[in-house]
């Protein structure tokens, strides 16, 4: 079969294998993002709420009901989804009752937390713009859905042309697919969260970074990663501040290395540095002149449990003496199951296989570490702020195979060809 052929087969046994849980993937989260999306459909605040609050409630009544059927001293008992359900829509109308009386109506957001909690995610439209249509025509349950079938399809199918565009092998290409769908990539993607167009829009800017130093379409390499990175301020801002930072960082030290090598750095390099520092720049002024919450208000959000309790005096000091308990606690985590820096100690191998792209790489990598770096929590769902920080196996484990696939196939079937348009 053709290599399209082979991206669609493995795209569409994704999505047949999502329908096993269509419902239960939210966060507490996932309501603001949702509430934002309905309310661009041009429904009013009161009739998003409702559907919000329908849909969060259902799928923490999915959850319920599924695990009660497992649980080996209740799996006889009453279900308990329709309690779940009705104490879950209590719950919520109370407290967004009790906001709308006090006169909190304004925004995109249903008002389910404090004002100073909700402006984080009014900043943040990409994510409800992408979700707006799907809800308007499939409704809440099968529109978020498919929105996240087709985010995390998008993400596969960029971490197969990024690989293809590296002159790896189609098998090995479609290999890289196949990791992002079954990794954590693809279940966090899956989410109802801003983390499937992160990966999405991380995986474009590497794409156009594999073009500009490939030399083969440099313009469109450094348009696509300027895009990916205005593409990312509206999903959220901090994010494209980090990978701005990552990859002008990545350009110069490429640019650095070739020259302390006594070979010409390029333009390539230097180019993608360049709009990686304008990604930077405009990141800080837009945001300041648009009056985004800032990062000291981040810290307090963190260490105020959602602005629940009192501003904290010394923010600063208390964060990074939580940042120090929060590594130490991660690493322990990590060490006693081993998985993920075994993941990336392969990724960083298969990287080297192609040096000047593998440091975009680990530079794009490192912004789940810089994501995560800000909100030291250990309970975050699913460790899905280092998310980012798998890109580097998705990528990198297959250029690792290369030359395992190239000696098990004629020269003729493992030379490199051009990349599938």
């Amino acid at each position: 079969m053709r290599p399209r052929t082979w991206v669609l087969l493995l795209a569409a046994l994704f999505a047949l294998m999502q329908l096993a849980t269509v419902e239960g993937r939210d966060t507490p989260d996932s309501k603001n993002y949702v509430s934002y999306a309905l309310s661009l459909t041009g429904a009013d605040e009161r009739e998003v709420a409702a559907a919000t609050i329908d849909h969060y409630c259902a799928g923490r009544a999915a959850m319920a009901h599924r695990a009660q059927l497992v649980d080996v001293v209740r799996f006889h008992a009453p279900d308990p989804a329709p309690r779940v359900l009705e104490e879950c829509r209590e719950q919520e109308w109370r407290q967004v009752e009790a906001r709308l009386a006090a006169g909190d109506t304004g925004g995109r957001t249903v008002p389910f937390m404090p004002e100073r909690f909700m402006r984080i995610f009014e900043v943040r439209p990409g994510y409800p713009l992408v979700l707006a249509p799907f809800v308007a025509l499939l409704g809440v349950t099968w529109g978020v859905w498919t929105a996240g079938v087709l985010i995390t399809c998008t993400g596969g199918v960029l971490a197969y042309l990024v690989l293809r565009t590296l002159a790896a092998p189609v098998p090995l290409a479609l290999t890289g697919m196949a990791l992002y769908l079954v990794l954590p990539c693809g279940t966090t993607a899956m989410r109802p969260m801003t983390e499937g167009l992160m990966l999405a829009l991380t995986l474009a800017a590497l794409w156009g970074c594999a073009l500009v130093l490939g030399g083969t379409r440099p313009r469109a390499g450094l348009a696509l990663v300027g895009g990916a990175l205005f593409a990312l301020f509206t999903v959220k801002h901090s994010q494209a501040l980090f990978l701005g930072a990552c990859l002008a960082a990545a350009g110069v030290a490429v640019a650095v290395r070739r020259r302390w090598r006594g070979t010409p750095a390029g333009r390539g390099p230097v180019a993608l540095a360049a709009v990686g520092c304008a990604g930077v720049l405009g990141t800080v002024l837009v945001s300041r002149l648009l009056d985004y919450p800032s990062v000291s208000e981040s810290v307090q959000d963190l260490l105020t449990d959602h602005f629940a309790r009192p501003d904290r005096e010394r923010p600063w000091a208390e964060f990074f003496q939580l940042q120090g308990n929060f590594w130490m606690e991660w690493a322990r985590r990590q060490l006693w199951e081993p998985l993920f820096l075994a993941a990336l100690a392969a990724g960083a191998l298969g990287a080297r296989r192609r040096p000047a792209f593998g440091v975009f790489l680990a530079a794009a990598a490192c912004t789940g570490i810089l994501n995560q770096a800000g909100h030291p929590d250990i309970n975050i769902w699913g460790d899905r702020l280092i998310t980012l920080a798998w890109l580097l196996p998705v990528l990198g484990v297959p250029l690792l195979l290369e030359p395992v696939l190239r000696r098990a196939v004629v020269p003729a079937q493992g030379a490199p060809v051009e990349p599938v348009g």
